[in-house]
């Protein structure tokens, strides 16, 4: 049986998280990175793989190219269509094309013809999408032949839920990452609500880890190469202490987000 994997439930707050936050890794890591290595562009078709409320659709399209966004959940989509509204309102002089949204699941995107997509993205999202070779085999479908993928990741080496975190070493005044596995596919239960104390208000959501093997089989049995890949630490600094400098040295040593850059072959 499928997983509930909507953030439906938690719409307002993660649209209040990423829109009022000048300190987000979306805003100061992944958005930055993506648009160095994207370009998007007039002329550039983009599809946004479970976009969640459009946060970086709107940026794609700011800068000149023609975006499709999809997401599982209609809250998401409605906030994405409600904030294209929003910035067409108050933008007259914009020239750039408005984003197009659809309520879809990532294994199916019916709207999407078959090679109609430059480039496809999926952010921070496929750990969250059950149907992993789905997902990836219909991103290939309507990929255009050399097109391009990104896919933005919790490093799945690091950043594994209930399976790995930070432990100081008191002996020699070290931060490390303990890791606890890392081979084996899991399934896991999200609290959503984490400071929500009354049960029936608490909301959930399931991750999905996988190894980096299992994502390169199924881009490369999807007919994708990957021909780039990045890592990215994180930008926060941690408050004057005694710990202070070996966090901030560990931060740069230990990625939190890997990106895979696939090409559709030929």
């Amino acid at each position: 049986m499928a997983q509930k994997t909507s953030w439906g439930a938690v719409a307002d707050w993660y649209d209040e998280m990423l829109s009022d936050s000048d300190d987000s890794y979306q805003k100061t890591v992944i958005l930055p990175n993506l648009v160095r290595l994207i370009g998007p562009r007039k002329g550039l078709t983009i599809l946004d793989v479970a976009c969640g409320q459009g946060y970086f659709s709107h940026v794609f399209a700011k800068n000149g190219a023609d975006v499709i966004g999809c997401d599982i959940s209609a809250e998401l989509i409605a906030l994405a269509k409600d904030k294209t509204f929003s910035k067409n309102s108050t933008a007259a002089n914009s020239t750039a094309a408005s984003p197009e949204f659809h309520l879809s699941t990532a294994n199916k995107l019916s709207f999407a013809t078959n090679d109609s997509i430059d480039t496809a993205v999926i952010v921070l999202a496929l750990q969250n999408i059950e149907d992993l070779a789905g997902t990836i085999s219909e991103c290939s479908r309507v990929l255009k032949t050399g097109g391009s993928l990104f896919i933005v990741l919790n490093h799945p080496a690091f950043r594994i839920p209930q399976n790995s975190s930070w432990h100081w070493d008191e002996m020699n005044s070290k931060q490390y990452r303990r890791i606890d596995s890392y081979m084996s596919d899991k399934t896991m239960k999200i609290d959503m609500t984490p400071g929500e104390t009354d049960v029936h208000k608490k909301k959930f959501t399931v991750s999905f880890h996988r190894p980096l093997q299992s994502y390169f089989k199924a881009l490369n049995k999807a007919g994708l190469s990957v021909t780039r890949l990045e890592e990215w630490i994180s930008d926060k600094k941690s408050q004057k202490g005694p710990r202070s400098e070996e966090e901030d040295r560990i931060r740069k040593e230990i990625p939190m987000f890997v990106c895979l850059g696939c090409v559709k072959k030929l």
